[in-house]
């Protein structure tokens, strides 16, 4: 699966897949992909409108058994196999919906970026500044201006990720019609001016610190990951280690989550499985024609992140 990409490769697939289920996220509702129509009362899925017998009961002609059946059959078991699936992923691969598919890290990543250019830091909590060489071995000139992006960028977001969770439960034409002529009811307009608040305020502020700590669909997965001692994850050749002497930490640098990719398993708890630290290592250890020291591993070559001895020479 993905072990078997590297380098540039990685990187551009992953963007591309994040890429993509950002669009889906934004336009799942309005091509009617999925969402709950809070006027209708019913779940539309791929087009196809799923009456869960909300409304019938309501009026007293649906009993409540059919509408007990309807939530169990058309909404929690999808809802529990997509869920199963997602942990038996993690399983095997960790938290992969972090790295490659979620929204919101992508957005942690791009605004990482932004700061990383505009401060010199990639969250505003980080203690000091990271080296300017990068593992390309450019130098990064960072610039004030890049507030100006940042911040538009964050507010910006801030406020089409509200407008898409509204359209999520009321008809996405609604929606639409009543921000591009100024007619919100009061509900929509609070909707969206709280949830626009706080997501400003996540982006700019606690953006990774939500991935690591209040994400339940992060800590299922790692929960999942932390279970099996042979899932996929980040290699590091012990033994060749002495080139990390010659190394500015790049691998550390440049993880969004802010983890020390060459510790053990156990404290790489809330890996999103992105692969940035491989490639910097790659990019470092190319410059000196060597091998990246940092590698996919799996099955028995994955059990010295776990138990911290020595890694078998054949998994690198």
């Amino acid at each position: 699966m993905i072990a078997g990409l590297t380098g540039r490769t990685q990187h551009r697939k992953r963007r591309l897949l994040q890429g993509l289920f950002f669009l889906l996220f934004i336009l799942a509702p309005p091509l009617n992909i999925l969402r709950f129509d809070l006027y209708a009362n019913n779940l539309v899925l791929f087009g196809q409108n799923l009456d869960l017998g909300f409304t019938g009961f309501q009026y007293g002609f649906t009993p409540s058994s059919e509408v007990i059946l309807n939530l169990i059959f058309k909404a929690f078991l999808p809802l529990a196999a997509a869920g199963i699936l997602l942990i038996w992923s993690a399983w095997r691969w960790g938290r992969l919906y972090c790295g490659w598919l979620c929204p919101h890290f992508t957005m942690v990543e791009g605004i990482n970026n932004l700061m990383l250019h505009a401060t010199g830091k990639p969250v505003i909590w980080e203690k000091a500044p990271l080296p300017l060489q990068q593992p390309n071995g450019k130098t990064l000139k960072t610039n004030t201006w890049y507030w100006l992006l940042l911040v538009t960028l964050s507010l910006g977001m801030s406020f089409v990720w509200a407008v898409a969770f509204l359209t999520y439960a009321i008809p996405p034409d609604v929606v639409y019609y009543n921000l591009l002529h100024a007619q919100l009811s009061f509900p929509q307009f609070l909707f969206i001016t709280v949830v626009g608040i706080a997501l400003a305020l996540d982006f700019l502020f606690a953006r990774h610190l939500f991935c690591r700590f209040g994400c339940s669909v992060g800590l299922l997965q790692g929960l999942a990951w932390m279970a099996n001692d042979k899932a996929m994850t980040i290699g590091f050749n012990r033994s060749q280690a002495r080139d990390c002497q010659e190394c500015n930490n790049a691998c550390d640098n440049i993880c969004p989550m802010r983890l020390k990719p060459r510790t053990l398993k156990r404290k790489m708890f809330t890996c999103t499985q992105c692969g940035e630290c491989i490639e910097a290592c790659t990019q470092v250890e190319a410059r000196r024609g060597k091998p990246s020291l940092l590698k996919w591993v799996a099955g028995d070559c994955a059990t010295h992140k776990t138990s911290g001895r020595d890694h078998d020479q054949n998994c690198f």
